[in-house]
This record gives structure tokens, C-alpha cells and sequence, in this order.
């Protein structure tokens, strides 16, 4: 089996896994982060108090923005953790309403989370979906709706 297409079986296979919520082991080499790379909030702040909808503001720093599925170096997206604990080194983060994903590269969103605390966390993982070695992560915030 060519190179290539063997990369879009595995493409396919982990959009498979992701869309079903299935919880799935790396099975591609994992991707190195940059050095001094740094993933963070922008908004909402620790401890903000918020009236719905919240907006979100992904930073970035070291490394740059490309789609899911781009192979482009020191590169990745966003993915935002709701509510739930930081995702295992090497598996793909899963695609659910605690797991939400940025795959066009986008840096912003609005939420419209219930009134009460929610923890928020950023994830940067490769096009796979796979976070970076080592993990590119957020401290977890903690936020209030009202």
C-alpha cells in the first residue's frame, strides 16, 4: 500500500473513531511541539463571572495554525476541553460535547454553556488530532455563568 494511501485510511479511520465518540490509541508517530511553545486563554479570564453566551479566545504562541489534516511543520489546531479532564498523551481527543474541536484553524468561538462553574482547558493537537510531544496545554480556568 502506497505511503499515501495508507495516510488517508488512517485519516479516515480516526474521523471514524471520532465521529462515533469511540476512544482510540494513536497508531501514527506523535507529533513534536516547538520548544517554549505555549497554548492559552485569551477570554474568558480564571475566575470570570459571565452572563451567556461566553465568548472564547484561543492564543497561541511558538508554533502556528493549520487545519486538521494539513501536514505543515510546528503547526496544529485547537481543541477546547469543557468540563472534563485533561485527554491522554498519544490517543486522538475525542469529538463530543466535552471535547470540542477546531479543525478549520478557527481561534475564537461562543459557547452557550447552562448557568453554573465550568472548567475550561486548551488543547493544541496535530492533524490527527493527536495531541503534540510534549502536550501543548492550557491551565485549566474556571469559570461561572449566570
Amino acid at each position: 500500500m502506497s505511503p499515501t494511501i495508507r495516510a488517508l485510511c488512517l485519516s479516515f479511520g480516526s474521523l471514524l473513531a471520532l465521529a462515533s465518540g469511540a476512544e482510540q490509541t494513536a497508531v501514527m508517530p506523535v507529533t513534536p511541539s516547538v520548544p517554549g511553545a505555549s497554548v492559552y486563554f485569551v477570554e474568558p479570564a480564571d475566575g470570570a463571572v459571565i452572563s451567556g453566551p461566553v465568548r472564547v479566545v484561543m492564543g497561541l504562541q511558538g508554533m502556528g495554525i493549520a487545519p486538521a489534516g494539513i501536514d505543515f511543520p510546528a503547526t496544529g489546531h485547537h481543541h477546547l476541553i469543557i468540563n472534563a479532564p485533561t485527554p491522554p498523551a498519544g490517543a486522538i481527543i475525542p469529538m463530543d460535547a466535552n471535547h470540542v474541536h477546531f479543525g478549520k484553524g478557527q481561534t475564537e468561538t461562543t459557547l452557550d454553556l447552562p448557568a453554573g462553574s465550568h472548567t475550561l482547558q486548551l488543547v493544541l493537537a496535530d492533524r490527527n488530532h493527536i495531541p503534540h510531544e510534549p502536550a501543548l496545554v492550557s491551565p485549566v480556568i474556571n469559570i461561572t455563568v449566570r
